[in-house]
């Protein structure tokens, strides 16, 4: 039996999204891939990186800044990029230009410039960029993209969407990097992405307007004096008596305290700030309305305050409608030492269960004149949804055939982050806008009608 060639691989930032990627090298995908190199601002996020898996060997360590020199003295195939949201253009362009493919968690980017850039260096090498979008990948979403591509509830005419993050997940974005737009892009670039990609899968549509309301509503400095909150601590670790459920304490968690509370005097990052504090310009409340190239229309909001964790997703269609229901964590659950989950999507093991609003997902269709039934749902272990598993085998062992085109690359890429910059620019502007009027150069052939898939090629 020939043995596997395996892949050389540089990875590009070590924080808590690298971690299932570095697990996959030193574990299960092993015979198939190497960590040769990799970087990151911090050292000591590389140096507890390395102490959890010494089956990674001895990667070499470079610079941020030497990507390319890395790539062609180690004879990278294929760079992996984790680092925060603003960079992801610069790396990906990088590794292109150099050599590489590149993968990259979402979103692809976040301004019209990094489109462009990203965009014509594919076009100018011809290498490939995937974008890990995990939740394709979930059974309950894959069930729902079967249902529609079927032709079961016919030509779909309005999708409506609402996401709920909690108090302990939702809040999350408020502590990190995350609260500052110019890093992220704020939520609707880089966590409503997914939802983007989401629709954009299951409905085989690009988007083509998009009218966006929010603001900051809930959390920050603002809002928390006008309920009277009162003072608080600048950061959630340490014994401090203003401590409260917002309050996070690295100390409650081996992989927090390792990733960033042993590694602050390396850089000075705080992972745990107060998400009642001044500075925050990213809203924690959004709704939009999204048009649609093949007629279709969607109504979305975004919460970062919810009580519960979860999603619902009603599908219209000219035949009936489609309805998927998630519970991802009824009910935040904080202990005496200050210990919850903060994201039950990627714990989905440690998410303490409410009788009253159990964790669980259900999926419904009804035709026009008939009764509801529902669609079984295969049972998936493992993070968001049963989806990482199965991505990190496409990432790693190679894209298989597959009718319901799980896979994405940076044209999808393109397709879920232009409704997340024609939202902000909304946002700006009180406007609508048409996708059509962003400048994304090259990179606007992502946005060419899609052909709908056949209801055969997606039976089971």
């Amino acid at each position: 039996m020939q043995t596997p060639t395996r892949l050389r691989y540089a990875l590009v930032g070590t924080g808590s999204r690298a971690q299932m990627y570095l697990d996959a090298i030193a574990g299960q995908h092993s015979d198939v891939a190497e960590l040769v190199a990799w970087t990151d601002t911090n050292p000591g996020r590389q140096q507890w990186s390395l102490a959890q898996r010494p089956e990674l060997g001895s990667p070499v360590r470079f610079e941020p800044d030497a990507l390319a020199e890395a790539i062609r003295t180690h004879r990278i195939d294929r760079v992996i990029i984790t680092s925060p949201d603003f960079t992801h253009a610069d790396y990906i362009v990088e590794s292109l230009d150099a050599g590489a493919d590149a993968i990259v968690e979402k979103p692809l980017t976040t301004t019209e410039d990094g489109v462009r850039r990203i965009a014509e260096a594919v076009e100018r090498t011809g290498r490939t960029v995937t974008i890990t979008f995990n939740y394709r990948y979930s059974p309950r979403n894959t069930e729902l993209k079967r249902v529609i591509a079927s032709g079961e509830i016919g030509e779909v005419t309005s999708v409506h969407f609402e996401w709920m993050l909690d108090t302990a997940h939702g809040a999350d974005y408020f502590r990190r990097w995350h609260r500052d737009k110019a890093s992220s892009g704020g939520l609707l670039i880089h966590k409503s992405s997914h939802h983007f990609d989401l629709v954009n899968w299951w409905l085989a549509a690009a988007p083509t307007r998009v009218f966006a309301s929010g603001g900051l509503r809930f959390y920050g400095a603002e809002n928390a004096a006008a309920r009277g909150l009162g003072p608080r601590p600048s950061r959630g670790t340490g014994d401090s008596p203003l401590r409260d459920a917002f309050s996070l304490d690295l100390r409650t968690d081996p992989v927090w305290e390792g990733l960033y509370l042993q590694q602050e005097s390396f850089d000075g990052y705080l992972r745990d700030r107060d998400v009642f504090d001044e500075g925050i310009t990213i809203e924690d409340n959004l709704s939009l309305v999204v048009d649609y190239d093949q007629g279709a229309s969607m109504s979305y909001s975004l919460t970062a305050h919810s009580p519960w964790e979860g999603y619902t997703v009603s599908v219209n269609g000219t035949k009936g409608r489609a309805e998927l229901s998630v519970v991802e964590r009824g009910i935040v659950l904080v202990d005496e030492d200050g210990r919850t989950v903060v994201d039950p999507s990627a714990r989905p093991d440690l998410v303490t269960d409410d009788p009253a609003r159990p964790v669980g997902d259900r999926l419904l269709v009804q035709h026009h004149f008939g009764t509801a039934r529902e669609v079984p749902i295969p049972v998936a272990e493992g993070g968001h949804g049963g989806g990482d598993a199965q991505l990190l085998r496409d990432v790693f062992d190679g894209a298989q055939p597959d009718p319901l085109g799980r896979t994405a690359g940076w044209l999808e890429g393109v397709r879920s982050v232009v409704v997340g910059l024609a939202g902000n620019r909304s946002l700006e502007t009180g406007q609508a806008v048409r996708i059509a009027e962003l400048d994304l150069g090259a990179g606007a052939q992502a946005l060419d009608r899609l052909a709908p898939q056949a209801p055969e090629a997606v039976a089971r």
